[in-house]
């Protein structure tokens, strides 16, 4: 079968030597909540509802939550300046909904065959995840534990980015509160990358081993089933507990008051 030029595999293996194996995951309750809602704006805002409901309650237990947008959408950091980040012109036309999220790191197209993950971790119980460099390397160290049992030899590369073969497959952002905080993340396997290039701009700062490639000769998918992935991903966490309940309270305030305002997310 003809692969598809998308999927990482042009080019020799390298070995994954920016990435220091992570250390052995704390005994710490992790619950598993694979939630996607059908507002993409709710979806985004049910990361930082995650972390909040954590901050607050302080329950000692942490989150891993699995979810896949049901359609396109374009997700910008904080701090990202979406003029010159997005084409908002071709995301009008496509229909496409630009949401902000919590976390900083540039914009992202997310959608059909681009699993995102967001972890709630508790900040004084993981002494790898107790500094903004140390959490990338936990957080990008398992990943890449997980994704080698399945095959792919990964690299950490710029801030927060997993490469497959000089490609990214995966970026990631965090935002810190006194007790926990949120790291969430893409991992692509079946996404159509030529959506990014009609949605996206060239960002305005790249890391250096991007080079000036284009979104096309930049990321690519990992050759994997879905359902593969997300199993691979919870069992490297430890995320061993079902959770059915989710801060929907939260989630809904939070829309109202930020998310769903064009002045948040413009």
């Amino acid at each position: 079968m003809k692969r598809s030029k998308e999927f990482a595999r042009d080019g020799p293996p390298r070995e994954a030597g920016s990435l220091l194996p992570a250390r052995r995951l704390e005994r710490i309750a992790m619950d598993l909540l694979d939630l996607t809602l059908s507002d993409p704006v709710a979806d985004v805002a049910l990361d930082e509802a995650l972390l909040c409901e954590a901050e607050e309650q302080n329950l000692g237990r942490e989150v891993l939550r699995l979810w896949e947008p049901r359609r396109p959408m374009v997700v910008v950091g904080r701090g990202s300046k979406v003029e010159i980040e997005v084409n908002l012109d071709e995301c009008r036309r496509a229909g496409v909904p630009v949401v902000r999220r919590s976390s900083g790191g540039a914009a992202i197209v997310a959608g059909p065959g681009c699993l995102m993950y967001s972890l709630v971790l508790r900040r004084n119980a993981r002494p790898d995840a107790a500094g903004i460099e140390a959490t990338h390397r936990f957080v990008l160290g398992t990943l890449a534990d997980g994704l080698a049992r399945l095959g792919f030899a990964v690299l950490r590369e710029g801030t927060s980015d997993l490469t497959y073969r000089g490609r990214k497959i995966s970026g990631n952002s965090m935002r810190c509160r006194r007790n926990y905080l949120l790291y969430h993340g893409t991992m692509l396997y079946r996404f159509p990358i030529d959506l990014i290039d009609r949605l996206l701009l060239m960002p305005p700062r790249r890391p250096a081993y991007r080079g000036d490639r284009s979104h096309v000769q930049f990321v690519a998918n990992l050759d994997v089933e879905e359902a593969t992935l997300r199993a691979a991903i919870a069992s490297v966490f430890q995320a061993n507990t079902v959770r059915s309940d989710w801060p929907r309270e939260l989630t809904e305030a939070l829309v109202r008051g930020r998310y769903a305002k064009e002045e948040w997310n413009r």
